[in-house]
């Protein structure tokens, strides 16, 4: 497994999206203007892609956001969101990042509790699917 990181939303990400929030959860406003700004991660087994994130600066420099992170059916339970997500926290200490923050869905949100993200505030909806925001402090 290979992690590449592309400054455009690839073909590979949109159908990874499309697959997993859009066919499999039913989101409808799945892309938005936020695609065209993010710095796009997707995983690679050999040269089929089976998992994606998103992520972009948010208030400054240091305070990052990383979000629709989706493995392919066929490709979960082996790890590969963690493998992502760790991907998107050594970008992002590169750049100089101090946190994240994610919106997670309420029911992968101890997935993010085990990377060592907290929950922050109330949950909220989001087309329908309850959220809750999360963070976590890189130094």
């Amino acid at each position: 497994m290979k992690t590449r990181i592309f400054y455009h939303l690839t073909e590979e990400a949109k159908k990874i999206r499309e697959e997993v929030f859009v066919e499999e959860q039913g989101f409808q406003e799945e892309f938005d203007g936020i695609d065209g700004i993010a710095k796009h991660i997707v995983l690679f087994d050999e040269e089929e892609a089976v998992g994606t994130c998103r992520m972009f600066f948010q208030d400054s420099q240091r305070n990052y956001h990383v979000g629709r992170v989706a493995v392919r059916a066929d490709y979960r339970g082996r790890g590969l969101g963690k493998v992502l997500m760790e991907a998107a926290e050594e970008h992002i200490r590169k750049l100089g990042g101090e946190s994240i923050t994610l919106s997670a869905q309420v029911r992968v949100a101890p997935f993010y509790e085990t990377l060592g993200y907290c929950r922050q505030g109330e949950e909220y909806l989001d087309e329908e699917c309850p959220h809750v925001r999360m963070t976590k402090r890189l130094k």
